[in-house]
């Protein structure tokens, strides 16, 4: 299991001899990307005695708590780190998202339940203009039957009217005969018993015949209360239409208002639709240029590690061969003084830390190995990734390999310290065997100079690690304003969305306003129409009813008239009757 753990060194008194190293447990992986705390455990570990004091490591242990592999842990927190920064970015995103589809939620309950809310009120306001149309239908009933009783009315006063008319038209005959006869009687002319008797009967035919008007005036007087009544009825009608009139007026202007609005809002997403656009363009030159200066780095990266390969295979051959002096070399003449049991305590400490340098290399080359699998799986994983996380796995698969690169450079100074050092070792260890009588066959023949060489290779590795750095200097400014464009892309994308989400809603509620001024509109047209015949039949009733007023005064007129034409008939009757009492009959 592998545990991050903290190198403490102990110094030793002066009986115990030399420091003591040992590592303190501090966290424990459980899963690739999991780690937790465990409780400070402190384990013996010599292997760790090359490392500093603090310095933190990688510990591998088996079942029974031994150390099988110690590395730094540098490179692999800086690691850790990173992913775990990719991880909270794409969290990040994630919360973004869901708080996008929070407040798109949120908008979308609430426009529903004021579309619910107005879907009641108009339920309510269309009941109440049922009830009202049948109130109306009741009262135009009532109407008609007033306009009846007022056609009968008028019927009979016409009636009326004509016999009055009859009876004036033969009083005014009886009024000429009698002049006749006053013209008689100015001549000494009298009515005999006989003609005065008629004339009597006449008399009282036409007293008789005068026609009542008070029936006919308390009838109209109830026809225009009853009409009085139906106006007072339909004039809060009346202005209920002229409240609603105003009312749809202001909706139309609303929906001036909104439709400017919704055009306006339509431009401005044009001109971020365009700006994207724009953005997108700019991104995929980015992204090509940043393309082209990778591959020229991985070409530079691939020439350099030639380079280094070369490099270490003449150390490699230098170091084997003997031809060539490099690195560190012994001072056989002060080896030939010491004391022999000094130079084998020397010996064995050159042999122990070539052996932990020799186990520090195949645990580097074994991270080696292992990054290089993680390149070719992220790889595979680029060929089938799709274009939304085909950017994430590039930028990672270029960070793995930034890390192999660094790991790869680090272990090449490492191969070449361990060859020195077993150059070295060899060194002492021949001067150890001659010393203990031992035969040392001395290599023999004419060295190479390869120092030129090794410069030269040297000074190329120069060149193309400043050629490297000047390259990922530019790649990281490109990666930035990729970066940048991308972030930008995003913010656009994110308010083109919510734009488009809010011309959606102003459509939605242009279009249900407009339908809904329609709907007023169309309810608005039929309670006019259903009022306006009503009002017209009353306007109508009104003006024949002020007529037969008129009439009926007119016809009081006459009548007093005709009271007074028959007094006075009277009158002259009795100067013409010859016997007092046949007037009195």
């Amino acid at each position: 299991m592998l545990y991050l753990a903290e190198v403490q060194k102990q110094k030793g008194g002066l009986l115990s001899g030399g420091a003591k190293t040992e590592l303190k447990l501090l966290a424990c992986q459980r899963t690739d990307q999991n780690w937790s705390t465990v409780s400070e455990e402190v384990i013996a570990a010599e292997d760790a005695s090359k490392l500093n004091d603090g310095a933190l490591v990688l510990v591998e242990l088996n079942p029974n708590r031994q150390v099988q592999r110690i590395q730094e842990a540098g490179r692999p927190l800086v690691n850790i780190l990173q992913n775990f920064s990719r991880q909270l970015e794409k969290f990040k995103l994630k919360e973004d998202e869901i708080d996008q589809w929070k407040q798109s939620l949120t908008f979308q309950a609430q426009e529903l339940n004021r579309r619910e809310m107005d879907m009641e009120v108009r339920s309510e306001q269309l009941q109440q203009l049922e009830d009202e149309l049948q109130q109306l239908e009741e009262q135009k009933q009532e109407v008609d039957t007033s306009r009846q009783e007022i056609e009968r009315l008028q019927t009979e006063v016409e009636r009326n009217r004509l016999e009055l008319e009859g009876a004036w038209e033969h009083l005014r005959g009886e009024q000429r005969r009698l002049e006749e006869r006053q013209a008689d009687f100015k001549q000494g002319t009298v009515l005999d018993e006989e003609q005065s008797r008629v004339m009597s009967e006449l008399l009282d035919r036409l007293s008789s015949r005068a026609v009542p008007t008070e029936t006919v005036k308390e009838q109209l007087h109830l026809a225009f209360e009853l009409v009085e009544k139906q106006q007072a009825t339909l004039t809060p009608h009346w202005q209920k239409l002229e409240e609603q009139k105003t009312a749809i007026a202001q909706q139309q202007e609303e929906v001036e208002r909104l439709a400017q609005t919704f055009s306006d809002r339509q431009n401005a997403c044009q001109e971020a639709q365009n700006s994207l656009v724009q953005q997108t363009a700019q991104l995929q030159i980015n992204t090509a240029d940043l393309s082209s200066k990778q591959e020229y780095a991985q070409i530079i990266k691939e020439q350099l590690r030639n380079a280094e390969e070369l490099y270490q295979q003449i150390h490699s051959l230098a170091a084997i061969s003997g031809g060539v002096v490099l690195g560190q070399q012994a001072d056989v003449e002060a080896l030939e003084k010491m004391p022999l049991e000094e130079l084998q305590k020397i010996v064995q400490d050159l042999q122990h830390k070539l052996e932990i340098d020799a186990s520090f290399v195949h645990d580097q080359e074994q991270e080696l190995k292992y990054k290089q699998e993680a390149i070719e799986e992220l790889q595979t994983k680029i060929n089938h990734a799709s274009d939304h996380d085909h950017m994430n796995l590039e930028m990672e698969l270029t960070d793995e390999k930034d890390l192999y690169q660094m790991l790869n450079s680090s272990l090449v100074g490492q191969r070449r310290n361990m060859l020195q050092h077993q150059k070295f070792l060899k060194q002492h260890q021949a001067v150890l065997l001659r010393r203990q009588g031992h035969t040392v066959v001395e290599e023999e023949g004419n060295k190479v100079n390869l120092e030129p060489v090794l410069l030269q290779i040297e000074t190329q590795r120069q060149q193309y690690s400043q050629e490297i750095q000047k390259l990922e200097r530019e790649i990281e400014q490109i990666r930035s304003g990729i970066e940048l464009n991308q972030g930008m892309i995003d913010n656009q994308t994110h308010d083109l969305d919510q734009k488009r989400q809010e011309i959606k809603a102003i459509e939605e509620n242009l279009l249900s306003l407009r339908r809904t001024t329609a709907e007023c509109c169309g309810r608005v047209n039929l309670y006019e129409e259903a009022l306006q015949p009503i009002q017209d039949s009353l306007d109508g009733l009104r003006q024949k009813l002020q007529g037969i007023g008129e009439s009926l005064d007119r016809f009081q007129e006459t009548g007093d008239s005709q009271v007074q034409a028959i007094a006075q008939l009277r009158h002259t009757l009795q100067s013409l009757m010859p016997q007092p009492e046949l007037l009195a009959s």
